[in-house]
């Protein structure tokens, strides 16, 4: 049993960042039940399906139970109404204002629940000029930062990052919010609404140190400058490494490794402040002395002295990496009807209430008729539903 066994999330989001939130509290134990448009949402037509599911969707709404319904028809909306009423968390990701023109208010909601844990994401907030804007994940890496913050070393020409991570960071930020109004309520009984925009989401998570810059007002500087001060990649003679000092000791086992301790106390070396003040140079160097070792030499001498280091590593590479093996970090679980699919094991790992990937991702509106009799409807309302339209069931 996880930690949230007990706790029902009606989950109304689509694309990455709300579907992502709740399958991390699937894991941990939740019923989520997916409630989809009776075509589907947009990111099941995504990607190279299996079964009725490409991989992203697969990874953000495994172990979910789908109802697909008509939210614009009133038969729709008592549906849903009766989800609300059992429900501890109402996720969505709808535009602003939308799902008060369903009917689904704040007040609304918490009038038939005053419980519950309703949480609205959004791109860019309730107010001001990009509020109701159409949003992806490129949008909030163009507004955020995160351009400048992976511009190109040399030209300074703004680069996004290649993942959704606005998307991702967002859904974080959700589960733990969520989970801590569930605390909350244990504590008081309230119930409340939680607003949680996109563009706030990724601001807080690059601020401690990509935007050290603008964080003391009046002593700002341009981060750029020092954009270089991070050890990322080194050509070896036979492929590519990461290896970063910060400290002192650290440094004199970069120069131990290479075999030039002469460096240890170079005046523009020893120190960390002049390290960074060297920065460019220091990497210019250690660059030359790292591409004249071989990849397992060199990352054995690292480690002998102490100095972080990894391999870097393609995708495909991950599955047998020794490190990822011995942790279990990656699970390959066999499930009718999709074979063997591998997925990253929740990151969380609970002692007593063990977290888990419950099951595959559901087909669309595969538990419609399930779900509508546990919510009290006969079977003949339900197949009026069905055959109305209202409910979508595979």
């Amino acid at each position: 049993m996880g930690p949230l066994e007990g706790i029902r999330v009606v989950d109304l989001t689509s694309m990455i960042s709300g579907p992502a939130a709740a399958a991390m509290l699937c894991d941990q134990g939740a019923e989520v039940i997916k409630v989809e448009p009776i075509q589907g949402e947009q990111m099941r037509s995504m990607g190279r399906p299996r079964n009725g599911s490409p991989p992203t969707f697969f990874s953000c709404n495994r172990g979910k139970r789908s109802i697909a319904l008509d939210l614009k028809s009133n038969a729709g909306k008592e549906v849903l109404w009766r989800l609300v009423e059992s429900a501890d968390v109402l996720l969505q990701n709808f535009r602003p204002g939308a799902m008060d023109r369903l009917g689904f208010s704040d007040q609304a909601i918490h009038t038939k629940n005053p419980r519950i844990i309703y949480v609205s994401i959004s791109g860019f907030g309730e107010t001001g000029p990009y509020a109701n804007q159409r949003v992806y994940d490129p949008v909030i890496q163009a507004l955020s930062g995160a351009t400048d913050i992976q511009a190109h070393r040399e030209t300074r020409e703004p680069e996004m990052f290649r993942v959704v991570i606005a998307d991702k960071v967002t859904s974080l930020t959700a589960a733990q919010a969520m989970v801590s109004a569930l605390y909350h309520r244990e504590r008081t009984g309230e119930g409340q609404h939680i607003k949680l925009s996109m563009l706030d989401a990724l601001l807080a998570f690059f601020w401690p140190e990509g935007m050290g810059g603008i964080t003391y007002e009046d002593a700002e500087f341009d981060t750029s400058i020092g954009s270089g001060s991070m050890d990322l990649i080194y050509r070896t003679k036979d492929g590519f490494i990461t290896a970063g000092v910060v400290s002192d000791r650290e440094w004199v086992g970069m120069c131990r490794s290479l075999d030039r301790e002469d460096l240890i106390n170079d005046e523009r070396f020893a120190t960390t402040r002049a390290r960074l003040r060297h920065t460019e140079e220091r990497k210019r160097i250690t660059a030359q002395e790292i591409a004249k070792w071989n990849t397992a030499e060199i990352l054995a001498r690292l480690n002998e002295h102490d100095v972080p280091n990894a391999p870097l590593l393609r995708r495909k590479e991950l599955l047998n990496n020794e490190q990822i093996v011995a942790s279990e970090s990656i699970r390959s679980i066999d499930f009718e009807g999709f074979g063997v699919v591998r997925q990253a094991r929740p990151a969380a790992r609970f002692s007593e209430t063990p977290s888990e990937i419950s099951g595959p991702s559901p087909k669309l509106g595969e538990h419609s008729l399930e779900l509508l009799a546990q919510l009290g409807y006969a079977d003949e309302d339900a197949q009026t539903l069905l055959n109305d339209g209202v409910v979508g069931s595979s």
